[in-house]
């Protein structure tokens, strides 16, 4: 019984990383309906970005270094790449963040390389027992941060005027252009907080896995959960998350 708790807790907390990733693909969708098929990029993006500001500088700044990086991202795919395009169909779209998906990789190989790189932020990978049962110090530790980051969005969103009109704008972008809420600037907030989202979860998924090219694809794990949850549910894609990552560890 203990190995089962043991295995079903460790599941969890890498399900709480699944969902970082899914909650990045929610959030776009659910402000502009775009399905951002470059949302494994982001997070490949500030795991390369991260390794590099960590030869020239502390964790601490290197951090908020590779932040900004993403907010940059941010702002310049909302109005340089997705600006021109509002009034297009949902299809075109979708093959504009394709686009930008390649962009990203481009970027990150012409300034990075092409090799895997090792992430290393002082977190040791050694389990901890707590009750008989072993659990990872590093699943335990993004977990808690990724819980923190969950519980602090679902304020943002609940509670201050921001997250009202952004909620707002995801319910109806006709209605929230009638009471002077701009649409562009709505958007913009939301590819910050994704590109915040996939910061972590490059820094997890690269600390744990590497640096590497294919980190990009962990975006297809991503997909049984924006299924399980819907597209276009926040709650959902944390929720399914946890499970699937507890139904990975289990089987």
């Amino acid at each position: 019984m203990a190995f089962f708790f043991e295995v079903l807790i460790n599941g969890l907390l890498v399900g709480i990383m699944y969902s970082l990733v899914a909650l990045g693909f929610a959030l776009i969708y659910k402000a502009s309906d775009v399905f951002n098929f470059a949302q494994g990029d982001m997070s490949l993006l500030a795991g390369l970005a991260l390794v590099g500001f960590l030869t020239v500088m502390p964790l601490w700044l290197a951090l908020l270094c590779t932040v900004v990086v993403m907010i940059i991202l941010a702002y310049g795919t909302v109005y340089i790449i997705f600006r021109p395009l509002l009034a297009r169909p949902p299809l075109i779209l979708f093959m504009a963040a394709i686009g930008l998906s390649f962009l990203v990789q481009g970027i990150g190989q012409a300034i990075w390389g092409t090799d895997a790189k090792g992430l290393n932020i002082g977190i040791p990978d050694v389990p901890i027992e707590v009750a008989g049962i072993f659990i990872s110090t590093f699943d335990l530790t993004f977990g808690g941060v990724a819980a923190v980051l969950v519980a602090g969005l679902i304020w943002f969103f609940q509670k201050t005027r921001t997250g009202r009109a952004l909620r707002a704008v995801s319910d109806d972008h006709e209605a929230a252009l009638s009471v002077g809420i701009p649409l562009l600037r709505a958007w913009a907030v939301t590819w910050v907080i994704a590109g915040i989202v996939a910061t972590v979860a490059g820094v997890a998924w690269g600390t744990r896995l590497g640096v590497q090219f294919s980190l990009s694809l962990i975006a297809l794990k991503a997909l049984p959960v924006l299924i399980l949850g819907g597209i276009d549910s926040i709650l959902g894609a944390i929720l399914a998350g946890l499970l699937v990552g507890a139904g990975e560890n289990l089987a």
